[in-house]
């Protein structure tokens, strides 16, 4: 990895710090000491959280998607707001600056993460707009910079590897990724993803359609932001794993499995040609994938919980039921047009769980109207568009998704 040399540390540019996982990136970033150093810091609108947080690191340069309160906000001595519509970008490509963590939500993040990666950073990501609607996108770039170390140092270098470059944060992604490191995908005959199947697995069909915004939030494992919370109630966010998984491991969609695992301990394995299965165990705790992503590839102390075997009682796996959550199928027939259709499906179920939250949807609605997106645009234009076009079919279809009638609509 890429360290100051004036002063030994992993500079990092955090952008969306006020969300989960942003939030818990500081509280491990703060952990690690000395050994990181927070240079600019992003956020959304939740002035009054990023103020704190700014006050507590002190990096030297700070924005904030409302530019109003940015002009507001009281920075430290040191510290420089940056109200331009490019500051992400800026921030990203920074000199001083080694590895972008991106936890920020939305398709814009797709272009400061072509930045990054252009310039030469590292990026670890929780944004899955990343891959799910520009893989095609991003990972030749990654692809660029590990072929690049590999010639000027080897194969063998941490470094001669695309993931190495673009990271993921997902719990289950970093676990696939951990069960990898030292072994090649021509020896890897299926990925399996873990879901803990949400609040409503054992739940009748005829009752789903009853369940309410504060039902679905009530998660019985993880705690995490609302929207990644109802994609886990509707099992939309396996659907958009298994294309992050296609695109991170260069893996065929037909040799990419989920099995519902409700403890949420194994957070995903690999299965070999041989039969041999790795797999990734730890408590529910999103500061492992993020600290694995920031230190790679060291394993440094870190604050999170250990997990005892002894106290396990039972593990429990099960096939996931595309009938009574069909936003998983949905996902994977989307999967199978190309970038376009999972453009759509990404930016189509943000719309659709902001309508279920707002009660102008019903639960089994999410998935029916990510459908009716998914079959308008999907197969019309470019397969695999461009970054420009990616941000107009997402304005499209949000605008679309919007007021589109569908059944389950209230």
């Amino acid at each position: 990895m890429a360290r100051s040399a004036e002063r030994g540390r992993t500079r990092v540019a955090l952008l969306g710090t006020t969300g989960s996982i942003g939030r818990q990136a500081l509280d491990v970033l703060a952990g690690l000491g000395d050994a990181f150093e927070v240079v600019a810091m992003a956020a959304g609108r939740d002035a009054e959280r990023f103020a704190a947080q700014v006050a507590a690191v002190r990096p030297r340069a700070v924005t904030l998607a409302d530019h109003d309160a940015l002009t507001r906000l009281e920075l430290p001595a040191g510290t420089v707001a940056d109200g331009s519509d490019e500051a992400l970008v800026a921030f990203a490509t920074r000199d001083d600056v080694d590895l972008v963590l991106v936890a920020t939500g939305g398709v814009i993040s797709l272009r400061p993460v072509l930045a990054a990666l252009a310039a030469g950073k590292i990026v670890a990501t929780a944004n899955k707009e990343t891959l799910v609607a520009g893989g095609h996108l991003v990972m030749p770039l990654a692809r660029a910079r590990s072929a690049e170390v590999a010639t000027r140092a080897g194969a063998g270098d941490p470094m001669a590897s695309p993931l190495a470059w673009l990271r993921p944060i997902d719990s289950e992604h970093s676990a696939i990724w951990q069960c990898l490191v030292g072994e090649s995908m021509a020896d890897v005959a299926r990925l399996i993803l873990t879901a803990s199947g949400g609040p409503f697995r054992n739940l009748p069909a005829e009752r789903l359609v009853s369940v309410t915004p504060a039902d679905a939030l009530a998660h019985p494992v993880w705690r995490m932001g609302a929207k990644v919370t109802i994609d886990s109630a509707t099992l939309m966010n396996k659907g958009l794993e298994v294309v992050e998984a296609r695109w991170l491991y260069d893996c065929d969609y037909d040799r990419i499995d989920v099995v519902v695992h409700p403890q949420s301990v194994i957070h995903s394995a690999v299965e070999f040609v041989d039969g041999s299965v790795k797999a990734q165990l730890g408590l529910p705790d999103m500061r492992l994938p993020i600290q694995y992503a920031l230190t790679y590839p060291r394993r440094l102390s870190s604050r999170a919980p250990r997990l005892s075997l002894a106290d396990l009682s039972a593990l429990e796996f099960g096939r996931p039921d595309v009938e009574r959550f069909p936003a998983l199928r949905v996902a994977r027939e989307a999967a199978l047009q190309g970038p376009r259709a999972t453009a759509t499906l990404i930016a189509a179920d943000e719309v659709a769980v902001r309508r279920f939250l707002d009660g102008s949807l019903d639960f089994p609605g999410v998935a029916r109207l990510v459908g009716a997106a998914v079959e308008h645009f999907g197969a019309a234009g470019d397969r695999e568009p461009g970054l420009e076009a990616l941000l107009e079919l997402d304005l499209e279809v949000r605008t679309w998704c919007a007021t589109a009638s569908v059944a389950g609509a209230a």
